[in-house]
């Protein structure tokens, strides 16, 4: 017998609904009779559709109804979390506006962080992180403050300053005067660490090693360097029992392309060999390379504060240890005198800096101080007195055994020559003497052809200048490269013949460097001159490039 549906039969409140009922009716509903149950089924399956779109209906009603709540509701605010004094409780900036706000209890484990962006509804009650924000202007660091706090400069120029709060991200993040910083939109917090490469890309970790026999013809300014640099580093308790102050600084002045660079490279190298020797540990340079003009700024302070920054640095790693070398090529270009003509600006700010900078090194015995430059008369006095710049090493122009020792540095034992030149000689070694002879011959000699420049003196005297009075080892080294290559395309062009250097290539190569080489100027003006003959400036006062192929009247014109 059918189960009837009456008082002695309930369903569960949940289950009141069609397709439960119906359900019910088909459990017992008798099972011989097909057409009733064919027409519950069909019956079911009407109730499921129809309960799908209500679903579905439903779902629309709400997504419409959260649509027009969001567009309905007012707009929550964005603010920039600062702090949070009480639990429950941040400091939160708003524009120049600072609150104390409510943290929503609804948020799980919130774990703000100063700097980050927080969603705050109409109510002022925090409801959301949002994370440090994307973008913000990057702004140069002038001072370090406690408290987590910075001294920036807030426009291009660092006429103004605002301090600012660290981010969390960066309260133990080494940050350094000259460093750039982001700030939140607010320019309150600092949110991210732009490490400062303008200079630092000119320093060097360590320099290649460069023993002194690799510098030709400066032995006597090799000597100077080594009396002044090295002794009071390998015997520091000599010059305390005499109760001398070892030298901070050095210049190395003359012609460009005499090695005055590669001297304060061998330095640093063959000095932090001898001092880890004296040391019995071993200890690393910190070779840095400053290039005067690429340090200039026009904006006022920025190059005082680069040279702020070098010394900061120097004095950092000598501390850690490090024999430390700060090599500034050019320097009239940031040192000139302060009462010279266009320089006045910058020269005014710039040098007293740098004597500062150069005072505060006394009590570090593990930092040398190298000024190279073409005209040495052009820098300030104050940086070349005694106590700063304590030496004034001239590089001069190598003469001719200078020249012949230069050219067997750069036409090494091991380079190919030509076979049938070598052949005209016992050995390979007499060969490559004969060979670099016969180069410092051509290259020295007297004749119409070589001449180069007329220097006019003060007193009426002429002077006429040839080939032998402009070289130096740069010069000779780009000679040398120069001949290779005129080698290495025969031997591309002839692979099956064995080919070399040979004199021809050398003659040929030299009267391509003096015709072409960028290193001499290609105008008659004479201040660009000054800096390439070995004259003094006050005694000069004119000269004429004697050009090949030039007319007579270009050979009549004189600059004064």
């Amino acid at each position: 017998m059918a189960r009837r549906y009456d008082d002695e039969f309930e369903l569960p409140e949940t289950q009141i609904r069609a397709l439960a009922i119906l359900e019910e009716i088909m459990r017992i509903a008798p099972r011989d009779d097909l057409r009733l149950r064919q027409m519950l089924r069909l019956l079911q399956h009407q109730l499921e559709v129809d309960e799908q779109q209500m679903q579905e209906a439903m779902q629309a009603i709400q997504e419409y109804e959260e649509a027009y709540q969001k567009l309905t509701s007012p707009a929550n605010r964005i603010g920039v979390f600062l702090g949070q004094p009480d639990e429950g409780v941040a400091m939160v900036a708003l524009g120049e506006s600072e609150y104390y706000a409510n943290i929503d209890p609804k948020l799980e484990n919130p774990d703000f962080k100063v700097g980050t962006r927080v969603k705050v509804n109409e109510a002022f009650a925090v409801i959301g992180d949002l994370g440090y924000h994307p973008a913000g202007p990057i702004v140069k660091v002038q001072e370090v403050l406690e408290g987590d706090r910075l001294r920036v400069g807030s426009d291009p120029q660092g006429m103004t300053s605002r301090i600012v709060f660290r981010s969390t991200d960066l309260s133990e993040v080494l940050i350094k005067p000259g460093d750039e910083v982001r700030l939140e939109p607010n320019y309150k917090v600092a949110i991210e660490h732009i490490p400062h490469q303008e200079v630092r890309d000119y320093y060097f970790e360590e320099v290649p090693p460069l023993e002194w026999s690799q510098i030709g013809g400066q032995e006597e300014a090799i000597r100077l360097i080594r009396e002044t640099i090295e002794l009071p580093l390998l015997h520091p308790e000599v010059f305390q029992r005499f109760e001398k102050q070892p030298l901070k600084g050095i210049l190395l002045y003359g012609p460009p392309g005499c090695g005055k660079t590669l001297i304060g490279k061998a330095t640093a190298y063959n000095l932090t060999r001898q001092y880890s020797e004296r040391l019995g540990k071993p200890v690393k340079e910190y070779f840095m390379y400053i290039s005067g003009p690429k340090i200039l700024n026009m904006w006022l302070g920025e190059t005082e504060r680069m040279v702020r920054e070098i010394f900061s640095i120097a004095r950092e790693k000598a501390r850690e240890g490090y024999l430390v070398f700060i090599f500034i090529d050019e320097a009239e270009s940031i040192l000139r005198t302060r009462s010279s003509g266009r320089w006045l600006n910058i020269s005014n700010t710039v040098v007293p800096q740098f004597c500062a900078e150069m005072d505060g090194l006394v009590s570090l015995e593990n930092v040398v101080v190298m000024l190279t430059s073409n005209r040495p008369d052009y820098i300030d006095p104050a940086i070349l007195r005694p106590g700063r710049i304590d030496r004034k090493v001239k590089v001069r122009r190598p003469d001719r055994d200078a020249t012949r020792e230069i050219f067997g540095i750069y036409l090494t034992p091991t380079l190919p020559l030509d076979p049938d030149f070598v052949r005209e000689y016992d050995t390979p070694a007499e060969a490559r003497e004969c060979l670099i002879e016969q180069a410092v011959q051509y290259l020295w000699r007297k004749a119409p052809d070589t001449e180069f420049l007329q220097v006019f003196l003060r007193n009426g005297g002429v002077e006429t200048l040839h080939w032998r009075d402009m070289v130096s080892g740069a010069l000779i080294k780009s000679v040398v490269d120069r001949a290779k290559e005129l080698a290495i395309r025969r031997a591309i062009e002839e692979p099956s013949v064995e080919h070399g250097v040979r004199p021809d290539d050398l003659k040929r190569a030299i009267e391509m460097e003096y015709r072409e080489n960028e290193i001499f100027p290609k105008s008659d003006v004479m201040e660009d001159w000054l800096k390439l003959i070995d004259y003094e400036p006050e005694y000069v006062a004119s000269v004429k490039p004697i050009r090949p192929g030039a007319t007579g009247e270009d050979l009549r014109r004189t600059v004064i």
